[in-house]
């Protein structure tokens, strides 16, 4: 029996429309699960999570959780839990900061440096993978 992997390319031109990406992703989203936000320094992946958070029906204020590591979003179809594992050393501590708990929650787990720590993947993980070109960012949905 094959495996069926889909994949999905957007070009956007500059942060507002990779925010847009987001918002229509986050409209379309249909399911709880962990989304790993992929991409160097820089490429939007904030501005992406701003724009899903948006989608799924956030109305507040989504920030970067560089230094909180972690940020919850509720309000919307589902309570979105956005990570940041950028300045996490070893999966120890995202596991002293209740990592299962999150996970277990009827939620959405939005977690931007993901591929930092892929043994933590949730199963059945959908992966944003944002990509800086010349004309923009390249966002590529793969589940």
């Amino acid at each position: 029996m094959g495996v069926l992997k889909i994949v999905q390319e957007v070009q956007a031109s500059d942060s507002f429309a990779t925010e847009h990406c987001g918002f229509v992703w986050g409209s379309a989203w249909s399911k709880p699960g962990m989304i790993a936000l992929l991409g160097p320094m820089g490429a939007g992946k904030t501005h992406f999570a701003k724009g899903f958070a948006r989608g799924v029906g956030f109305a507040g204020e989504v920030t970067s959780p560089t230094f909180s590591i972690v940020q919850e979003y509720h309000g919307g179809r589902w309570p979105i839990f956005h990570f940041d594992l950028y300045r996490i050393k070893d999966a120890e501590e995202l596991w002293a900061l209740g990592w299962d708990d999150y996970g277990d929650q009827n939620g959405i787990l939005l977690v931007e440096w993901a591929d930092r720590f892929p043994e933590l993947w949730l199963e059945n993980t959908d992966v944003i993978s944002i990509e800086i070109t010349d004309g923009g960012r390249k966002i590529r949905h793969s589940c």
